[in-house]
């Protein structure tokens, strides 16, 4: 279900105000209209918070202090924040925005942030795995998982069937008929990747016939059907130990993979999409494994900021 309308305008409008207090141009006006504005309702209020807790999340800097520094309309606290933090600069509102919304995300039963992983074993003994910035609302009575954000893994010893609902249709595993089985489940635009791992597991779409997948397989869910039923690709299941294990894939492939476990913005230049790459790559030290490529291909890494990498190519040397 999605969150009432207000509840997401309060949220928009919460980041507009916490990109103008961040942008260094804030007039003492300002201070006070955003005052106004957390005063006018709780969801306002609560909608603050929950803006502060993301930037928070992106910049390391703890709420508590932004809060400090936010409300007390002394000039130089405001400059030391916007100099420590320089979000609005770095990352514009509707991009935030697109990251941090849905808001049922955000109340999920279970969920990760930028670079976590978690995992959680139900009563039945199923265990189910959260992926970097993942949500999953659960309901252990009914068997039925709801993936609201990211990506999941699931493991079910197969004594009930247990269903897991995408917005573009569902999967089931466990029961008599399927028996235990692994799945994984990754949300994507228009729809999701479902990859069996052991085992069995029905897929049906919101429209079009069920499929039923083994060991093996993987397929994408829309909500018309399905579609790229074939092999899975196991390099891409390595997150749930933590890792990513390539052989001789393209570099363009390790990093849009790694910038999901990084906080802030990680771009490349095209060229270098062509690159190779062999190795194992940890997932909890994303600096160590951009230095890695540093050393050991023609890249060169350059640092804005923490939050902001770009990859070029090396300049050659005569």
């Amino acid at each position: 279900m999605s969150p009432p309308v207000h509840q997401r305008e309060a949220l928009r409008e919460a980041a507009q105000w916490l990109a103008l207090i961040d942008s260094g141009d804030t007039r003492e006006a300002d201070l006070t209209g955003l005052e106004q504005w957390r005063g006018q309702s709780a969801v306002h209020e609560a909608a603050w918070q929950q803006a502060l807790r993301l930037r928070e999340r992106f910049t390391g800097l703890p709420a508590s202090l932004a809060m400090a520094t936010l409300d007390r309309p002394d000039h130089g606290r405001r400059a030391a924040l916007v100099q420590m933090l320089g979000l609005a600069a770095l990352v514009p509102t509707a991009w935030w925005l697109s990251r941090e919304l849905p808001l049922e995300a955000w109340a999920a039963d279970l969920r990760t942030g930028v670079g976590e992983r978690r995992l959680m074993t139900l009563g039945d003994g199923t265990k189910v795995q959260l992926n970097t910035d993942s949500a999953v609302d659960v309901d252990a009575a009914n068997h039925r998982l709801w993936l609201r954000r990211g990506e999941v893994s699931v493991d079910t010893p197969g004594l009930q069937p247990l269903t897991i609902q995408v917005p573009s249709g569902q999967v089931t595993v466990g029961g008599a008929t399927l028996g235990p089985g692994q799945v994984c489940i990754r949300l994507v635009e228009p729809g999701c990747q479902v990859a069996v791992v052991q085992g069995r597991a029905d897929v049906q779409p919101l429209k079009g016939d069920r499929l039923r997948l083994t060991a093996g397989q993987q397929a994408a869910v829309l909500a018309s059907g399905l579609r790229n039923v074939g092999p899975l690709h196991a390099w891409r299941l390595g997150w749930r130990d933590g890792v990513l294990r390539l052989d001789d894939q393209r570099l363009g492939d390790l990093l849009v993979e790694l910038s999901r476990y990084r906080p802030g913005v990680l771009r490349w230049d095209p060229a270098l999409d062509r690159l190779r790459v062999t190795g194992t790559f940890r997932l909890d030290d994303t600096d160590r494994v951009l230095a890695l490529l540093a050393a050991s291909l023609p890249v060169q890494v350059v640092a804005r900021t923490r939050y902001w990498i770009t990859l070029v190519p090396r300049a050659t040397t005569a």
